[in-house]
């Protein structure tokens, strides 16, 4: 079959068009013919290297890929999984070994992992879902914010920024957010009460808009401990990397914001979390965005693009 990979880590010229032996289901696991699959910050960190280490001792290539979208085309013996062949889902994929990522043409995983595909949502609108949808959903989780509560959040024109403002308004929190101008309307349509320019200072704002200090802050764009400004004594601050990777930041232990990680991996099979994150989709309260659409095989052009920054939405890979 059909995958992208690389051979070595470094830019995103790495990337190549490779062919594996076709993986078949087993006991407990389904199939999934891939019909897209979504580019994520979290694949140029691996293809970079940054987790080089969690590679070692597997033989190249190596397939990137944490999000995808397809159909059913084969279910492993074993408890009836809910799912039909030719069904369309989603899934969230772990790309570390001993597994392998989602820019390929079939990918089997256990059948706990994948979920119907939203009524009503294509395949690249479903592959922006899994993985961006549980990271947003664990933020919140951890968080615990009761209705009323105030939430920050930076990079709201992203991907996963939107994810966290829309969520944050359906769980009845007043959300302000950070924004360029062009920016700012789709932020509100997010459902921010209050927009704030983005930018080094953006805690200062946040604070001049909230003298008592926000409940807490959800930081996709990696600003780090300069935000822990703008948080009340007792709040949160919840984190998309760690101090180790590449744009994660380290915190002092002990201060008067808690610090809580959001590690996307702990909710990987929690076929709960997908259900719900379908739900959202279907009623409208989260919504897909696909910046652009390309053929696997350019993938490098697509990892480029992501880097330049300024993306609105996925891009996402169609095989």
């Amino acid at each position: 079959m059909r995958a992208i990979g690389v051979y070595e880590f470094g830019g995103p010229e790495v990337l190549r068009v490779v062919d594996l032996t076709e993986p078949h289901a087993g006991p407990g696991q389904v199939r999934v013919r891939v019909h897209a699959a979504a580019v994520n910050p979290a694949d140029t960190l691996l293809r970079s290297g940054a987790h080089a280490g969690a590679f070692a001792g597997t033989p190249a290539p190596y397939v990137l890929g944490m999000d995808i979208a397809g159909v059913i085309d084969e279910i492993g013996p074993g408890p009836r999984t809910g799912l039909s062949m030719g069904e369309p889902v989603m899934a969230m994929v772990h790309p570390l070994p001993p597994a392998t990522g989602g820019y390929a043409e079939y990918v089997v995983l256990p059948a706990g992992w994948v979920v119907p595909a939203p009524a009503g949502v294509d395949h690249p609108a479903a592959a922006t879902l899994p993985m961006n949808g549980l990271t947003a959903l664990l933020a919140l989780d951890r968080l615990a914010l009761a209705p009323g509560s105030v939430l920050a959040v930076t990079g709201a024109a992203g991907t996963l920024g939107g994810y966290l403002v829309q969520l944050g308004r359906h769980a009845g929190l007043t959300v302000v957010a950070d924004a360029a101008p062009a920016d700012e309307a789709l932020v509100r349509g997010f459902g921010a009460a209050d927009v704030v320019a983005r930018g080094a200072d953006v805690a200062e704002r946040i604070r001049a808009r909230h003298p008592d200090g926000v409940d807490a802050v959800a930081d996709p764009a990696l600003i780090g401990p300069r935000l822990l400004g703008a948080v009340r004594n007792g709040g949160a601050y919840a984190r998309f990397r760690s101090g180790d990777e590449p744009g994660g930041h380290r915190f002092d232990d002990g201060g008067a914001v808690s610090v809580r990680a959001v590690f996307v991996p702990d909710y990987a099979g929690r076929t709960d979390k997908l259900h719900q994150i379908r739900r959202l989709a279907e009623s409208g309260v989260l919504t897909p965005r696909v910046a652009a659409t390309l053929p696997a095989a350019q993938a490098s052009d697509a990892h480029r693009s992501l880097e330049a920054g300024g993306v609105r939405g996925r891009l996402v890979l169609t095989f």
